[in-house]
Parts: structure tokens; sequence; C-alpha cells
């Protein structure tokens, strides 16, 4: 299931029952979309390391106010994607709009308008390791509000650790002193420091147990709901992309091949999205969905 890749490239995507429609015009209906409703617009994406072809011709419009969970076999380039969307790559061709700005000007008055308005929750968590969770939390407001009060800093840092469902006393813990958990949410409160309307979020539930990674998903989805967050979300966990995902996002043969709600992806007539949505996984997280406290 995992390394697709050339799997997925055996067979053209198709669409099937009304689903999604395949490859570049997988996009039309973003396309449609109002300019203010998109939050991230990828056009014409090309990233390459050496010879090696990592997206040609991607696009990808990410709608304000949504979740967008990002899948894709192995090596098809997700933290690539995001990375790029970021600013923390210069990819080899195409252009990418965040928040109606170019993510690719290195203008610093662009670049600081980026950074402030997104958040970034790497896999790792990324803490820095010799500060506490409230001076991590504290970096970012440091770096773009650097004449706040020391008070009012660690104020606020506090208010971002309790709002990523840590205890008060959390604040003065170093990294090494928390769960495998904890730190996710560490660095959840870091990346909430600048209430950014942005979110990416790199594998949230890797490493968690299946109890730890549902209340993780549970907390992204509140916080989105109550702050009005676009949640940009690399996963591999289908059950987080059942529980919480608005629409799917899937990257396979160099692109994205289909945007579209889980129910529509599933119906796409493409070697990987078989293997992964109808696989024995598949069918337990479609399962999980449909008899949730939610499932009418």
């Amino acid at each position: 299931m995992g390394d697709s890749a050339e799997q997925a490239q055996t067979s053209p995507p198709d669409a099937r029952d009304g689903g999604v429609v395949p490859d570049r015009p997988a996009q039309a209906a973003d396309h449609g979309s109002d300019d203010g409703d998109i939050a991230i617009r990828v056009r014409g994406l090309v990233n390459r390391f050496g010879e090696q072809v990592v997206h040609e011709d991607l696009d990808l419009d990410v709608r304000r106010g949504e979740i967008l969970g990002v899948v894709g076999g192995s090596g098809t380039g997700k933290s690539v994607l995001m990375r790029a969307i970021l600013g923390l790559r210069a990819p080899q061709a195409g252009s990418i709009e965040v928040l109606g700005a170019d993510a690719l000007s290195r203008d610093p008055d662009s670049r600081s308008h980026i950074e402030r308005h997104t958040g970034v929750l790497f896999q790792d968590g990324a803490l820095f390791s010799s500060l506490t969770v409230g001076e991590n939390v504290e970096v970012p407001l440091k770096e773009h509000h650097g004449s706040l009060p020391d008070k009012l800093r660690y104020e606020l840092a506090l208010l971002k650790v309790k709002l990523a469902g840590l205890p008060a006393d959390a604040v003065g813990k170093l990294p090494s002193q928390l769960s495998g958990g904890m730190r996710k949410r560490a660095g959840l409160a870091r990346a909430l420091a600048l209430d950014p309307p942005l979110l990416f979020l790199d594998e949230p539930t890797a490493g968690l147990d299946p109890i730890g990674a549902a209340a993780f998903d549970r907390l992204i989805r509140t916080l989105q709901e109550a702050l009005g967050l676009t949640v940009f979300l690399i996963t591999h966990d289908l059950d987080t992309l059942y529980a919480i995902c608005d629409r799917i996002a899937v990257l396979a043969d160099k692109r994205v091949i289909a945007v579209a709600p889980v129910e529509e992806i599933e119906r796409v007539d493409h070697p990987w999205i078989q293997d992964y949505f109808h696989g024995p996984r598949g069918r337990a997280a479609r399962d999980a969905r449909a008899n949730g406290p939610g499932a009418q």
C-alpha cells in the first residue's frame, strides 16, 4: 500500500458513478470558486531532485475554512509540496499563492506576511529541546512581536498551551519531560502562537496510540471550527481522513489526481486509491465513522 508511486502509474485514473474526474480536471470544481474562497492556489508546480521528478505540472486549490487531507504513496512528495507552499524550498517551475501573497517571492514583506499568517506542526514536533514548552511557544511571538512585554508574552504562551489541551504546568516543562502526545500538543500550541488563519500539519497523529490519535483529531476539528482555521493536513491515517477531513487531495503520477470528499474519492478508479481506501484499514475506518457517535 505505502510504496505505491510506481503502482499508481500503471493505469491512468478514471472516474466512476459521477465521482471525481481525474488528473488536471480534478481541480475543475476549485477553479469555479471565487478567489476570496481560496486560501492556497498552486499552479503548474514542478519539483525535482536532480534527475528525479517528484511533481510535474501540479495544480491544487485549498479552500478557506476547510480541513484538506493530503495523501499519497511513498515518494509522491507530500512533504515536498508542503515545504514549497511554505516557501521552505524553491520549486523548478510554477506559481503558489498563500492568502493572496506570492509564496515564492523573496520580498521580505511578502515572506513576513505569510509567516505571520501560517502555523506549522512538523512531524517530529520540531521543538527546541533546551527551551521549556512556554519558551518554545514564545519563539514566534518574539520574532514577530518583539515589543510585547515579557509578562504578556508569557500569558499568551500559557493561553496557547491550554488551547492545545495541555495542563497549565506543562508551560514550564522541557520537551523531554513530556509524552509523545503531549509533545505533539506543545508543537500545536507553538503553531497557534500568532493566531494564524492557516495551519499546516505533517502527520500529526504519527506515533500516537489509537486513543491518543483520536483525541488529537477531535482537538484539530474543535480548533478548526472555533477559530475558523484552514488546515492543510498530511496524513496516512485513514481514521483521521474519515473523521475530520472535509476533502482529500490524492497525490499520484507526479500530480494531484483528485480532490473531493472521501465518499467521492473512494469511487475513483485508480490502483492506489482502490488499494488504500478499500483495503482492510480503509474498511475499518469507514465502519468506525458509520458506527460513531454522529452516525444516524
